[in-house]
């Protein structure tokens, strides 16, 4: 019953692996760490991405290249849609990275798709897999193991770590998404907060309908299926899961355990 594919729909997803061979859904935040330190690719070897420093130019990345911003033309169109367009001497170079003055990347095993916006004062600690045509907006704090797929959002003054969104998830606004999984096409109203600690020290254990569930996870957030949406202001508390389709309605806080497909919770 509490399968990721229970939740998601893997088919397409470039990290399909980090679910594989387990058994319960949130086995996949214990097998974050260990593919991470394998998958995640690294930066070029370049002084003007300076370790833990704001970037002090606009650089472009494209096909493994640094270029200065300065020479190119950009167009900052809807990043997810493939808005984003650079043009250098004349000449549009597809699936063109921006890396915008102010960013701070923080490590070297930082990976980055095609057509990714980062924004002034981003943070970016590593490691981080941040796919095509995602964007990191202005003020965002990534605080390392951090997956996130294709056409998501990791948005204004959001914190995220040890977290995964799959492709079209989206933490537009103030949100903190920590230890855990946004399925595909998720949405974030602003100010969602997804806590991930006990008050009292100790294992978080998931309700379910046939009883309590060990987790193995001291830090445990929330798990929501494809498509899951949040008003704004809502909270879940620690190991909380949330079935496909489902409505979080605004300034409610979600209680721990598993809620099922198409719910509405207020």
């Amino acid at each position: 019953m509490l399968t990721a594919q229970s939740f998601f729909v893997l088919d397409d997803f470039a990290h399909a692996e980090v679910f594989a061979r387990t058994v319960q859904v949130w086995e996949a935040l214990k097998n974050l760490k260990p593919y991470m330190q394998n998958a995640a690719g690294e930066l070029p070897a370049d002084r003007r991405l300076p370790d833990g420093v704001p970037l002090a130019e606009s650089l472009i990345l494209h096909e493994g290249r640094l270029l200065p911003a300065a020479d190119c033309e950009i167009s900052y169109g809807d990043v997810g849609r493939g808005g984003l367009r650079v043009q250098c001497g004349g000449r549009e170079l597809a699936g063109a990275t921006v890396l915008m003055a102010g960013a701070v990347l923080l490590g070297r095993k930082i990976e980055f798709g095609r057509g990714v916006l980062v924004e002034p004062g981003a943070l970016i600690r590593e490691p981080a897999i941040i796919g095509d045509y995602s964007e990191v907006r202005q003020g965002a704090y990534m605080r390392g193991y951090c997956l996130v797929g294709q056409r998501c959002v990791v948005g204004h003054t959001t914190e995220v770590k040890h977290a995964i969104f799959l492709d079209g998830a989206k933490a537009g606004h103030f949100a903190y998404v920590g230890d855990s999984i946004l399925g595909r096409e998720v949405n974030l109203g602003a100010g969602t907060k997804l806590a991930n600690f006990r008050f009292l020290p100790g294992e978080v254990r998931v309700r379910t309908p046939d009883g309590l569930l060990a987790s193995g996870l001291r830090k445990f957030g929330a798990i929501f299926g494809d498509r899951v949406q949040t008003g704004c202001n809502s909270v879940t508390s620690p190991g909380t899961l949330v079935g496909p389709e489902s409505f979080i309605m605004p300034n409610t806080t979600v209680s721990s355990g598993y809620h099922p497909e198409r719910s509405v919770l207020r």
